[in-house]
């Protein structure tokens, strides 16, 4: 079955690609759609590979949406605006890209019969204090809620930092120190959740294979204290310059609310729809949880567990 990953030349989308042109049941189409031809150029560098297909367009244009989904089974929606600071100066540009573009993304596939649509968002997403988290949310309840109109299959993932990925800070640190400059931290004290590519991979392709309508597939992470990362990753504490605005000391990836609806299946958390007939269509129950929130102040690594979980991440990154 032909796959489309939108906003496919990120970190996320060369991770899959990677893991799937590897497997031997790897469609014969892995499609990338994103707005910038000179990404897709790169992308199609180095991979290299005839199985990968390409789609110049932008999720805010439904047209080219129906066009490109055109014979695609799953569509993985990963197409969003991130930068914090760029999404309170920019409130509108948000708005259209992260839920206007989901909508779009929704209403391209049900156009064209996908079976599958499955959206990756953020911990940011949880009880959200910037207009980047609230967008991310809201684009969360429309895949949710797309469930209730004939067509594809709709849920999505949410999840944390990615180790090394493109925005995140651990590259602006290393370019920081090749400058000889001091780093830069916002809080040491303040803690986020720790993922590798790998892992956000493997809960996106276990959320396509038992998503049964909804969900919103969380794993559960560990997180580092930023000042503990700043030492293992550059030797140095740098320059403490305080959280930016909306910035929160700790990140949440399931909130006390949201606590009567999650379920415990193991090695991730889903939280299951409450008040939609889809709910109880005869999938796996998995177990109530207990507690007040999945916060990232409950979950801290050691310095030595974070030294090395970063050894291990970097050469999967490498690999």
């Amino acid at each position: 079955m032909t796959i489309l990953v939108t906003g496919g030349t990120g970190s996320f989308g060369y991770a899959f690609v990677r893991h799937m042109l590897a497997q031997p049941d790897c469609p014969d189409r892995l499609c990338i759609l994103s707005r910038d031809e000179y990404k897709q150029h790169l992308m199609a560098q180095h991979f290299s590979d005839g199985r990968l297909r390409f789609f110049l367009g932008d999720v805010r244009d439904a047209a080219r949406l129906r066009l490109a989904f055109h014979g695609v089974g799953t569509v993985i929606h990963a197409a969003a605006l991130k930068q914090v600071p760029a999404g309170e100066y920019s409130p509108q540009e948000f708005v259209a890209t992260n839920i206007f573009g989901s909508m779009n993304v929704l209403d391209a596939a049900r156009d064209v019969g996908a079976s599958k649509v499955l959206l990756l968002s953020t911990d940011k997403a949880c009880s959200p204090v910037t207009h980047y988290g609230a967008t991310k949310l809201c684009a969360e309840r429309l895949f949710t809620a797309a469930n209730s109109l004939h067509g594809p299959v709709s849920a999505s993932t949410r999840y944390g930092n990615i180790i090394d990925s493109r925005g995140s800070v651990i590259p602006l640190w290393r370019q920081m120190v090749s400058e000889g400059k001091a780093i830069q931290v916002t809080e040491p004290d303040s803690t986020r959740f720790h993922m590798t590519q790998q892992e956000a991979v493997a809960l996106v392709l276990l959320a396509l294979r038992e998503m049964q309508g909804g969900e919103v597939f969380i794993p559960k992470l560990k997180s580092y204290r930023l000042g503990d990362l700043a030492m293992v990753v550059t030797g140095q504490l740098g320059q403490i310059v305080g959280l930016r605005p909306a910035e929160k000391l700790h990140e949440v990836l399931v909130s006390h609310d949201e606590m009567r609806t999650a379920r415990d299946f193991g090695n991730h958390i889903r939280l299951i729809p409450e008040i939609h007939p889809w709910r109880s269509n005869g999938g796996p129950e998995g177990v109530a949880l207990a507690g007040y929130e999945y916060g990232s102040k409950h979950v801290v690594m050691s310095m030595a567990e974070l030294q090395l979980a970063f050894e291990t991440d970097m050469v999967g990154v490498a690999a």
